[in-house]
Parts: structure tokens; sequence; C-alpha cells
């Protein structure tokens, strides 16, 4: 079983930036995909990004490609999601999620096993 505890979530101008953090208790992490998704009230989970389990490989939606940034720190059991010149369309509940290979469609939230419980990031205009 895999705990993920999401980080960094807040409240920013529109413009600003956040950088979440997602910490993991399983000393195997490096062996898992990692993504973040978001959520808004009333609408499905979306795909924000991705990345592989030795960070060799990213996905990211087209609404945040080029302004946000998966890493991972393997040695730290955390990966981390920064956003850049944020937009008020971009304020939601945050998940990170952990998924098992292989890497065939890493944005689909189904195929992914663990969630943490979510930060909210709520962009201001």
């Amino acid at each position: 079983q895999v705990q993920l505890v999401e980080s960094g979530g807040g409240l920013v101008q529109a413009g600003g930036s956040l950088r979440l953090s997602c910490a993991a208790s399983e000393r195997t992490f490096s062996d898992y995909i990692m993504g973040w998704f978001r959520q808004v009230p009333g609408k499905e989970r979306e795909f924000v990004a991705t990345i592989s389990w030795s960070g060799g490989n990213t996905l990211y939606a087209d609404s945040v490609k080029g302004r946000f940034t998966i890493s991972r720190d393997n040695a730290k059991n955390t990966v981390y999601l920064q956003m850049n010149s944020l937009k008020p369309e971009d304020t939601a509940v945050y998940y990170c999620a952990a998924s098992r290979p292989p890497w065939s469609s890493p944005d689909r939230a189904d195929l992914y096993d663990y969630w943490g419980q979510g930060t909210q990031v709520t962009v201001s205009s």
C-alpha cells in the first residue's frame, strides 16, 4: 500500500507560481509512474502531467504545456509539480497518483493504483 501526501497548495494571483510536492511512503517509489490530476466540483478528474519511474519520460495536458513542469526525486520519494504563469482556470484540487508500469496510457486516471488526498490550488484574477 502506497501512501501519498500532497502539499504546497494555496492561494495565488494570476501569473504567479506554486510548487506542489507529493511524498510517498513506499520505499520502492522508483518503481512507480507518478501523475498529477486535478478536479473542480461537478467535473471529472482531469489529467495534468505524468512522469515515468526513472524520470526519463514526461507527458503534459495541452492546457498546462509550457507552464507546468513535473519532476521527481527518487532518493526523497517525492514528485513535484512546478506551476508557473498560473491562470484562474487552473483553480482545482490537485491530486498525485501512483501507477505501476507499463507506460501505456499514463494520462488515464483509471490506471492509477494509489491516490493522495489532494491539495487545493486557487488562482485569483
